[in-house]
């Protein structure tokens, strides 16, 4: 049965250009879409940009123009950045529309007609230089629960626990690195709490968020009473004017979800199709991809708010995790930060795509994208597998005719015996099991699963044309075309399975065999009889001079834009640690140095602490028969097998303190606030235990 689903992919914020952490989310959402239009659905993808805001405001300001320009120029940017990487929008529009203000404010009026909405004053962290109240994205300080430095003004990335931004410690303007002052002024909110029944019963249904999601819904929220959400700010602000509240705009987490809806809105006008198909249909499955660190927003807020206006719900949150970079956080220093375009300039985007899905699970789990294992699997799978087939089998059929279907088949010795593919069964094997598999695969968002299936797929189909060498078969011009028929159809079946990962190889797969891919059963359909095209080369192995010119480029790119600070600190050393843990005030003494007497130890033995969540026991060898028992709260980041036969400094001359696990006489030396930031110290090589570190 054909299905109508709307697609929603997180809306990318117009204040920057869109780098390749944002592609993993718009690539994934794409790749799902591709698919349900190949399986004959019909599947709108609807994006716009977020254009509201602080930021924008002062942007503009220091670029002496309006807000308009500045977000015309952006979307324009982000329109081709997605181009380039073939992330195909049916519509992507933008929250500063007609559109989104006419719906903000029948959703305004829906929540408020409801005795959701309550007014109340607010002390808000307001910025004296940039002389403006200050959005949450424009605060940055120490989360007040796990004590990360660094962390936005309403989230932080690292516990992903939300909170206001008056609640971090040591905040800072991001605007002007002044500390913000606590100013007053009324704010409305919207009571999440009388919708709790509601949202408890919708995110532990079971249907619509990952378990894990769920689960931590559960744990950090739905078992307390929902906070109220400040849903408007004062002047000055970017943003849509409260029709009942003047001189006051909703906040950008108001109106940044409800751009879903106007965007479709958009799209029905130009198309001559009704809202309420899209957005008011038991019919219609609605679909949002959204990154992990707007989970309470999606989860939350955003049904509360469609519940509340009668609008559909949705049939499930997918969400994603984070990208890293050779196993760490993309790094402006380090040239992983990279954009969009930077990447489209010396890499295939194809190569993304493709390395993006063969690492994406339905879990939430971070992906990581190690430079060294993207070269490997571009170039055994794509090159080596897949256009592999295609480059050995079309030249010797090139400008000619694949051969009729009776050709493509070897008969018994004896009269009457069915047909033997000449293929030996691996087209029709695919087309009855592995289709099918594959699919589901893709429809649960488990694009590392199909990845692997496909390869699996290309290896059989390899090793079958190995065995026939077609290259060997020039005495028998006959044989040699029914041989490259059956590889060609077997490199086509698996371009179709690709087909949502790899649009561009759909079109040169076309081009060569002159035959459209337009749906998920092509892969069960052999060609016959058509002519084939001169073999154009597909894809080449990556150039890892092009994967360093990218990095070089990025990390140019971002010295150009860094503070003259950067000169006088060339390692990039920021402040935030030692603004999350002050030095103290008080002054020691050299002789109350001297009185800590730390040393040089090996760890000898290490295990895990039966009913402690944090310690490990480590025992020490100062050298010879002298040693030290240390319970040590590390247990976070090392595992005991890691620490055996390390070298560790310790306080040797502590004084040992019973704990209820056992007696502790030491403590080795660490760094770094807590949770998964723990860094032990050691001594460079040659240093003996026993040794004093002075």
């Amino acid at each position: 049965m054909t299905r109508r689903i709307l697609v929603t992919a997180a809306l990318p914020y117009a204040n920057g250009p869109i780098h390749i952490g944002h592609l993993v989310e718009y690539i994934q959402t794409d790749i799902w879409v591709r698919f349900q239009k190949l399986r004959g659905h019909r599947c709108l993808y609807i994006c716009a940009d977020d254009t509201h805001g602080t930021a924008i405001m002062i942007r503009a300001r220091q670029e002496g123009r309006s807000e308009e320009e500045l977000i015309a120029d952006m979307r324009e940017q982000h329109v081709n950045d997605f181009a380039k990487f073939d992330v195909e929008f049916d519509n992507y529009g933008s929250t500063h529309s007609d559109e989104n203000r006419e719906l903000c404010a029948q959703i305004w009026k829906s929540v408020t007609d409801a005795g959701l909405v309550v007014e109340k004053p607010v002390e808000q962290l307001y910025d004296p230089e940039a002389q403006t109240y200050l959005a949450d994205r424009f605060v940055k300080g120490t989360c007040p629960n796990c004590k990360k430095p660094d962390q936005n003004g309403d989230h932080c990335e690292n516990c992903l626990s939300n909170y206001t931004p008056k609640e971090l410690i040591d905040p800072k303007s991001t605007l002007s690195g002044a500390t913000p002052e606590l100013r007053e002024a009324p704010h409305r909110f919207i009571q999440l709490e009388q919708l709790h029944e509601f949202l408890h019963e919708w995110t532990q249904s079971g249907e619509h968020l990952q378990t894990e999601i769920a689960n931590y819904l559960k744990g950090h929220f739905l078992g307390d009473e929902l906070r109220d959400w400040d849903v408007t700010r004062p002047p000055a602000y970017f943003g849509f004017e409260v029709p009942d509240f003047p001189g006051n705009y909703w906040y950008v987490w108001f109106d940044a979800p409800i751009g879903y809806i106007a965007s479709t809105q958009q799209w029905c006008k130009a198309n001559g199709e009704s809202l309420d198909d899209w957005w008011r249909s038991p019919d219609c499955e609605v679909h949002h991809f959204i990154g992990k660190d707007i989970t309470y927003f999606h989860t939350l807020f955003w049904p509360g708010i469609l519940k509340t206006a009668g609008l559909s719900l949705p049939e499930k949150v997918h969400i994603h995790g984070f990208l890293t970079v050779d196993g760490e956080k993309m790094s402006k220093s380090k040239g992983t930060f990279i954009q969009a375009s930077t990447y489209a300039d010396h890499l295939n985007p194809s190569y993304l795509r493709y390395f993006f899905a063969s690492k994406l699970s339905a879990k939430v789990d971070d992906l990581d994208l190690n430079l060294d294992e993207f070269k490997a699997k571009v170039d055994s799978d794509l090159v080596g597998k897949v256009v592999n087939i295609a480059s050995r089998c079309a030249k010797f059929v090139a400008n000619d005719q694949l051969c009729p279907q009776d050709d493509l088949t070897v008969w018994g010795e004896q009269e009457g015996q069915p047909s033997i593919p000449l293929d030996g069964g691996i087209f029709d094997r695919n087309s009855m099991t592995q289709a099918d598999a594959i699919a589901r695969m893709y429809e649960e968002c488990d694009y590392s699963g199909a990845m692997r299936r496909i390869m699996m797929l290309a290896d059989e189909a390899n090793r079958w044309v190995e065995e026939q060498a077609p290259w060997k078969l020039k005495h028998d011009r006959r044989q040699q075309i029914a041989v490259c028929t059956a590889g060609l159809n077997l490199f086509r079946q698996l371009v179709v399975f690709l087909a949502p990962v790899l649009p561009r190889l759909v079109e040169q797969t076309e081009k060569l065999l002159a035959c459209k891919i337009t749906s998920w059963d092509d892969a069960k359909v052999e060609l016959y009889g058509t002519r084939v095209a001169k073999y154009e080369h597909m894809m080449k192995r990556v150039d890892p001079q092009q994967v360093e010119k990218m990095i070089e480029d990025t990390k140019e790119a971002q010295a150009d834009d860094a503070s003259s600070d950067a000169v006088d600190n060339p390692y990039n050393d920021g402040p935030e640690a030692l603004a999350a843990e002050p030095m103290s005030g008080d002054e020691c003494t050299f002789d109350d140095f001297m009185k800590v007497d730390m040393r040089v130890a090996r760890v000898v033995a290490a295990n895990h602490v039966e009913g402690a969540d944090k310690l490990l026991q480590l025992t020490l060898s100062l050298g010879g028969d002298e040693t030290r028992n240390v319970f040590a709260g590390i247990k976070s980041v090392y595992d005991p097998e890691q620490l055996v036969g390390r070298l560790v400094i310790c306080c040797a001359n502590l004084a040992p303190r019973k704990m209820r696990f056992g007696l502790s006489e030491g403590m080795v030396l660490a760094s770094g606030p807590g949770g998964k930031d723990i860094f032990l110290l050691n001594p460079d090589d040659g240093a003996k235990p026993g040794m004093r570190v002075h």
